[in-house]
């Protein structure tokens, strides 16, 4: 039973806020963000994801830099609401097409119909895209195409030798084209996030993929899908070795740990031939989660090392190897490594060519001391998205619609996304 709902931006800002009972205070967005932005218990930087105030249990998860927050008076299930509160973002990204702070208050009528359609009296009624058509009847206010270049998960969506733009996923699924009519067309990511643990040396310590194959469907009609995978892709570990030097996208055996799939999923073929059926709702979904262990080649290579370089100074050395083609380029990466606390500065020298890059020292302490700089330096740690690029080698390897008519062909559009979940190189 929720008893409030409310969506603040970074900053605080009330976007959003929906009292259901009236149980609780109407100031309560303001104590959350309070406990959330200096929250100091145990010595944690970020609050987690439940606590309670005053009898107030606060329930919280953060999607693209919003914040989504239930607040009750009830013993509810934690899994339970934060679920919910992830459904509730999916659902307003359905419809109003990106989820941003400008598209949600440009939408704001839209968005307290979803919310009153999902929620009654602090009971949830649902959270299906699909069947909240029948009840919704305000039209989504589009933002420019312009406004939308930096949203979403980078790269391009391909069919074939066909581009697309990554932002071409952000349209909502009640919105038709300029002219009235709908443009069919369907959206399939293959997203991994990875987790690696590196040794002082270099060697692989820790491995993990954790993957999903998204969709996006902006069919009429709900034509059923055959959705084929690779046709040596195994699960469970007694299926061998995942391991191969060539590119993510070469032959070779796929090994996954396990997987789920969404409930519309038919897997009457999957163990023949690896093809899942599936008559997709409206909106975006998971079709399948997996996860691997098995080994696998990781995108980027890490070695770290540090000595001291004479009185009162030490010098790091950190070397990154990229491990995939260099047809395929990586963004948005960034490394990380936390000093001493003792360090009072710090310069930096690139290597020769390193065009457009940056570096920077965030001082923090100003105590003059030494140590044991091994001891008391890193771990190195790495963030990065590489478009068109998966590490597990799971691929799509085609997309069957079931057809209307023989003109019916709408488009298909594909993208891999990589993404470092916790990418670390000890000291």
């Amino acid at each position: 039973m929720i008893s409030q709902f409310f969506l603040l931006s970074q900053r605080g800002d009330n976007i959003v806020f929906r009292d259901y009972r009236g149980e609780v205070p109407k100031g309560s967005a303001e104590i959350f963000f309070r406990k959330v932005k200096f929250w100091k218990e145990d010595g944690q930087e970020e609050a987690p994801p439940v606590f309670n105030v005053d009898g107030v249990n606060y329930f919280h998860v953060k999607v693209v830099g919003l914040l989504f927050v239930a607040t009750t008076r009830a013993n509810v299930s934690p899994s339970l609401v934060l679920e919910l509160l992830q459904r509730i973002a999916r659902v307003i990204k359905d419809y109003v097409g990106v989820l941003s702070e400008d598209s949600i208050r440009k939408n704001f009528v839209l968005v307290y119909e979803l919310l009153d359609e999902v929620i009654d009296f602090g009971f949830v009624q649902t959270t299906s895209t699909e069947l909240l058509k029948s009840y919704i009847f305000n039209e989504p206010i589009v933002l420019e195409s312009a406004r939308l270049s930096s949203i979403g998960p980078t790269g391009l969506f391909m069919q074939g030798t066909k581009r697309m733009p990554g932002t071409a996923v952000t349209k909502s699924v009640v919105a038709n084209e300029p002219g009235g009519r709908k443009r069919e067309e369907i959206f399939v990511d293959i997203i991994e996030k990875i987790s690696v643990t590196f040794s002082s040396s270099g060697y692989i310590l820790t491995s993990e993929i954790d993957g999903t194959i998204q969709m996006k469907s902006y069919l009429s009609g709900n034509p059923e899908i055959r959705l084929a995978l690779n046709e040596d892709l195994g699960i469970g570990r007694g299926g061998g070795s995942g391991y191969d030097h060539r590119s993510s996208f070469g032959s070779g055996a796929v090994v996954l740990d396990d997987c789920n799939f969404h409930e519309s999923v038919r897997l009457d073929n999957f163990e023949v031939d690896k093809t899942l059926t599936l008559v997709p709702p409206d909106g975006e979904f998971p079709v399948m989660n997996y996860r691997m262990t098995q080994e696998f080649k990781p995108p980027f290579r890490i070695n770290a090392l540090i000595e001291e370089a004479g009185a009162h100074k030490a010098e790091v050395i950190l070397k990154i190897y990229a491990e995939f083609p260099s047809n395929i380029t990586s963004n948005t990466i960034a490394i990380q490594m936390p000093l001493p606390k003792y360090t009072i500065r710090a310069s930096f020298e690139l290597e020769p060519g390193a065009v457009g890059q940056t570096t920077d020292f965030k001082d923090a302490n100003k105590r003059l001391e030494w140590g044991n700089i091994t001891k008391e330096s890193g771990p190195v740690s790495m963030t990065f998205t590489i478009p068109m690029y998966n590490s597990s080698r799971l691929q799509v390897k085609y997309l069957q619609i079931a057809k209307n008519s023989g003109t019916y062909n709408p488009y298909r559009w594909v993208r891999y996304v990589t993404l470092a979940n916790s990418y670390v190189a000890r000291i």
